[in-house]
């Protein structure tokens, strides 16, 4: 019997939520790693040509440090806010990938005009999602933030919802909004853009695997431009626990920033950009020594 298009998304959302779960733990210690939270001293190690170096501890550490003082539900902190974004996000890309299914039916409006309008509609529908999927990413950036300072102000999903709402308003819903949305699309423009100038005219279909090398395209854009595009993630986390209560977004580890171009600048001028985007080998960074002038 074939399943009806209802018991596919169920099991898609399901399939899903528990992808979501299974990778909860390695999100939640890249989060604690972009709060700039290092609770385990460095260890000494060797590059590959044998040079000396300090390395921070990787997931593996982290994780075991987090069983040892949380147990193991304490890796599943703030779960429950990342599902229900994940069912919404799962329920737009299925609605996006129909629309692709169904557009590649016109195979000869093959065109750079077709792309476009295709991505624009992907846009849409991707901001659409943000909108609705935000808040909840919100809630749980600053469920996992409450390890850093030990806070217990954050708990389940209607307890985050009342007291955000109670103590900033919608507006407590949407902090880091901006870079998080600016850095979806330029990721989806660049990705698309991109994968279709090299399929168009760097692929020759002369070439016996012209059509394999074309299908992997845009997943290599994918990986290389999400590194581009990771400081508009790291912003946005940052934001949304910016002066929120907890120890993990104010002073002395975080100033209280302005607006987001305050946090990434502040960011930038300390080289930390990309930090939070490695999970294995994480080098510490190098403090110079002050300059003494006679």
């Amino acid at each position: 019997m074939s399943s009806t298009p209802v018991e596919v998304d169920a099991a898609v959302v399901l399939l899903g939520a528990s992808v979501t779960a299974i990778t909860h733990p390695l999100l939640y210690v890249k989060l604690l790693i972009q709060v700039g939270h290092e609770p385990l001293p460095p260890a000494a190690g060797t590059t590959m040509f044998g040079r000396p170096v300090l390395y921070l501890p990787g997931f593996f550490s982290y994780a075991q440090y987090i069983l040892k003082v949380d147990g193991k539900l304490g890796l599943f902190r703030g779960l429950s806010p990342r599902i229900v974004s994940s069912t919404i996000s799962t329920v737009v890309r299925g609605k996006i990938k129909r629309r692709e299914l169904q557009s590649k039916k016109d195979e000869h409006q093959n065109s750079f005009r077709k792309l476009v309008q295709e991505t624009s509609h992907e846009m849409i529908f991707q901001c659409l999602s943000k909108v609705a999927t935000h808040p909840f990413h919100v809630m749980s950036v600053r469920c996992m933030a409450q390890f850093v300072g030990r806070e217990t102000k954050y708990s389940g999903l209607f307890s985050c919802i009342m007291k955000i709402f109670k103590e900033e308003g919608l507006s407590g819903f949407y902090i880091g909004f901006v870079p998080h949305v600016l850095g979806e699309v330029l990721f989806l423009w660049c990705c698309n853009l991109l994968a279709y100038f090299i399929n168009t005219y760097a692929v020759d279909d002369s070439f016996s695997q012209a059509s394999t090398i074309r299908s992997y395209t845009k997943f290599v854009m994918g990986i290389t431009l999400s590194v581009l595009t990771y400081p508009f993630t790291l912003v946005a986390d940052v934001m949304a626990v910016n002066n929120c209560g907890l120890a993990a977004g104010l002073p002395p580890r975080f100033p209280v920033f302005k607006s987001w171009l305050h946090c990434w600048n502040h960011l930038s001028t300390e080289g930390q950009l990309f930090r939070g985007s490695r999970l294995f080998f994480r080098r510490a960074p190098v403090t110079l020594p002050p300059s003494v002038e006679d």
